[in-house]
């Protein structure tokens, strides 16, 4: 059955002249930036970012802080229904980033870690449309029955497809914000790159979906940040990627936050021993790059109505079939 599914991996160079593709999910962060009037000062200005934080991060032998440019592309995986005809036939799966380090210095080029941003039209149908659909006006929260099980296959499928494993060598790490639901206490841990580790007081429903998806998580305040971000993983976030490739998923994912989440990342205080993130602080500062989250939070509904009709709804005797026969053990 597995073999029924398949993938097609493609990939676009985030620069200051990206625009986003028909498939992308016009709410994911790399697209957002590259809308309106101010889209290339936007993409510009991010990638200036990006590259003086990854320079502050590895500072051996890097005096003057331009040492290394960091240069990034978007991985866009299609699901393909080998068996099923029809204008559905492929589905843009998931996009995610891929980061390439380069030393000016010496002319090298370091493969970074693939992952980081992390954008899938199926996780907008779990959250927008079925978590909603489950829980209206009045009822006690609740998770529809088999929530994220699907997504967590299909991501897995991936990642030990052929066309996966053909073009990447390490399993990725997505990184996003901490949760405001949840509060963060101080390990003790203290990574030279990752800086301060912290455990969170119990598992939000991000960490619980993202553990379907067969990632584990760590809570880390990366040195010379004021908050912690989630690192998502298999295997061993600390011994399975050197420091500068760790250096290079902070730098591009802590500008998005900085961007998204300035009430939490471009705070004035840093974080103590004992965190609780809120997106209601006054003490911070704006970046000059405009982002809208209302909007993003509109668009959510309509990707996951769109996933809906065009993957969920003409798929869904193959899915179930599939998801039936991943699931159970083999006799």
């Amino acid at each position: 059955m597995a073999n029924d599914i398949t993938f097609r991996i493609s990939t676009t160079r985030f620069d200051e002249d990206y625009a986003p593709s028909s498939s992308s999910r016009i709410t994911t962060n790399f697209a957002n930036l590259a809308r309106g009037e101010h889209r290339q000062q936007n993409l510009r200005n991010a990638l200036a970012m990006i590259d003086r934080r990854f320079n502050e991060l590895a500072d051996g032998e890097n005096p003057d802080s331009d040492r290394y440019r960091v240069e990034l592309d978007i991985v866009s995986a299609a699901l393909q229904f080998d068996d099923d005809a029809g204008d559905d036939r492929e589905f843009p799966l998931l996009e995610v980033l891929d980061v390439h380090l380069v030393d000016t210095l010496t002319g090298e080029r370091h493969q970074g870690i693939v992952g980081n941003n992390f954008s899938s039209y199926l996780r907008d149908y779990d959250f927008s449309v079925l978590l909603p659909a489950a829980n209206g006006e009045g009822k006690p929260f609740t998770l529809p029955e088999g929530f994220g099980i699907l997504h967590g296959k299909l991501f897995q499928h991936f990642l030990d497809s052929e066309a996966y494993c053909e073009r990447y060598t390490q399993s990725p790490v997505v990184c996003i914000s901490v949760s405001t639901s949840r509060e963060y206490h101080r390990t003790g841990v203290v990574h030279p790159v990752l800086g301060h580790e912290y455990e969170q007081d119990a598992f939000s429903l991000t960490d619980e979906y993202f553990g379907k998806m067969g990632l584990q998580v760590r809570y880390f305040m990366p040195r010379g940040s004021v908050a912690p971000l989630a690192f998502y993983f298999r295997g061993d976030l600390l011994a399975d990627y050197t420091d500068l490739q760790l250096a290079g998923t902070v730098a591009t994912m802590e500008t998005f936050q900085k961007i998204y989440r300035p009430e939490i990342y471009n705070a004035h205080e840093p974080a103590g021993e004992v965190y609780r993130p809120t997106l209601a602080h006054e003490d911070f500062t704006r970046t000059n790059i405009a982002y809208d989250r209302e909007e993003r939070s509109r668009l959510g509904i309509t990707q996951g109505r769109y996933t809906e009709e065009h993957f969920v709804t003409p798929h869904r005797a193959v899915l179930d079939a599939w998801l039936v026969a991943d699931v159970l053990p083999t006799r």
